[in-house]
């Protein structure tokens, strides 16, 4: 896998993927940026949640689970010092569906937390990573 970043100008960066996308990201204005997009560390969030909300919701259609939503809610505590890394992260999936497992979408998540999601184990090296979840019906 590769990636490439480009300078865009003051602090903004242009991200491109092997397979072809392109992101912004933009510092602060307090460091010079212009907000044009995600800062990296968001994305990094963004990505885990993202990682591991692929897994949900292809665990839960193996399933044969009728989800018809699922929203992944991300918190981040950041260390005080230099480098800020993340310290916790907590992951809620809010998965909706009609007459979902409630043992299905528990499963799901472990599954993701524990095997599946490459960014969540990864990042779960340097940060305590917590999982929970919450079921509604459609």
């Amino acid at each position: 896998m590769k990636a490439r970043v480009k300078w865009v100008e003051d602090v903004c960066f242009m991200g491109e993927s092997e397979s072809g996308h392109a992101v912004i990201l933009d510092g602060s204005p307090e460091i010079g940026g212009r907000n044009l997009g995600m800062r990296p560390m968001e994305m990094l969030l963004v990505s885990m949640g993202a990682c591991s909300s692929i897994d949900v919701v292809t665990i839960l259609k193996k399933a044969r689970q009728e989800i018809s939503n699922c929203v992944a809610e991300i918190s981040a505590e950041r260390a005080e010092e230099i480098p800020k890394v993340f310290t916790k992260i907590h992951v809620n999936f809010v998965v909706t569906g009609r007459g979902l497992n409630v043992a299905q979408v528990e499963r799901a998540v472990k599954l993701s937390a524990e095997k599946y999601c490459s960014a969540s184990i990864m990042l779960g090296k340097a940060a305590e990573i917590s999982h929970g979840f919450e079921v509604i019906e459609a």
